[in-house]
């Protein structure tokens, strides 16, 4: 007989079967409980309060708001910025051509390619810009004609114009900088890119079109493009010769009207205008040019406005009844 004493062993289920496995409660669901930056909080509300002092202080400035609304649109300053705009483009042009042949003469076997490269760019980049316009710009000191032969002679003072002076300052100081842009975006292409065109017979000119530039222009483009809103700014330098672009009309405008801090803020509000512009340029180019790099882009910010939209719309459905 069984003592009913005798205790079940601890091993063995409560349905007697010694084989099965122990019942488990089932588990509910996970409730996450997100941490509490209390510091990111209190950085925030500091940052608000600190913006709202500064829009304060400028409100109760002695400033003529009224006059920086009449002047954003003035034509003075409207065909500033195109002057602005044209010989940024124009110098851009002239860096960015110079600058590739750059590249490729200071990546060349030939030892004499690559010093005058060298040393073309260890001038440019060494040099102020604001000096290189002045010295374009006083050329007729030291030559008194611009003499090509029977293509072309003339005074150097007819010639070297603020315009002409203030686009081959930046346009050949612009190429030193695109030349090593340039360079650090074709040494970016695996080697064996190069040997396998030669492979199929190709040659370097061709390779260097075909293979290696479309592939280093996803490393050439952003920061060339950072150039560019960079000469935006850059062009202001050309005031010094007379060259009527943005800042040179904001200048004139002040001493005019007196309108000193007004005309600044105009001028700065164009610029603002111009670079954000140009920026949004760029963040669409860049997405072009790194599709063959990456599975899949992130999205743009307008899409990411259309998904927090959407999913907006979601959470505001209850039960399949619009709230």
């Amino acid at each position: 007989m069984t003592d009913p004493l005798d205790k079940v062993p601890s091993d063995v289920p409560p349905d007697g079967h010694a084989g099965a496995s122990p019942r488990k409660a089932p588990a509910g669901p996970i409730k996450a409980v997100p941490v509490r930056h209390y510091g990111r909080w209190i950085g925030a509300l500091v940052v608000l309060v600190l913006l709202a002092l500064l829009v304060r202080a400028f409100a109760d400035a002695q400033i003529q708001w009224s006059v920086v609304g009449d002047q954003i649109t003035n034509g003075t300053f409207a065909r500033g910025a195109w002057e602005t705009l044209k010989i940024t483009v124009y110098s851009m042009v002239i860096g960015v051509v110079l600058g590739a042949i750059l590249a490729v003469m200071r990546l060349s076997p030939n030892p004499v390619l690559s010093a005058v490269a060298w040393g073309y760019i260890w001038f440019f980049r060494g040099t102020p810009v604001l000096v290189q316009i002045l010295l374009w710009f006083n050329l007729s000191l030291v030559f008194e004609y611009l003499d090509l032969g029977f293509l072309y002679k003339d005074e150097m003072n007819q010639v070297m114009t603020p315009f002409v002076a203030a686009l081959l300052a930046l346009g050949l100081n612009e190429a030193a900088y695109m030349a090593e842009i340039c360079r650090a975006g074709i040494q970016s292409v695996d080697a064996g890119q190069t040997e396998a065109a030669h492979a199929l017979g190709m040659k370097g000119g061709r390779t260097m079109r075909r293979i290696v530039l479309p592939q280093a222009m996803r490393v050439i483009i952003p920061p060339t493009g950072n150039e560019f809103i960079n000469m935006l700014k850059t062009s202001s330098l050309a005031f010094a010769i007379g060259y009527g672009e943005l800042f040179l009309r904001g200048r004139e405008f002040g001493s005019r009207t007196l309108a000193i801090m007004e005309g600044y803020i105009v001028i700065s509000l164009w610029y603002l205008l111009l670079t954000t512009v140009f920026s949004i340029g760029q963040y669409y180019l860049e997405r072009y040019y790194a599709r063959g790099s990456s599975r899949s882009l992130p999205p743009t910010p307008l899409q990411r406005l259309r998904k927090q939209l959407s999913s907006f719309r979601v959470q505001s459905n209850v039960g399949g009844v619009k709230v």
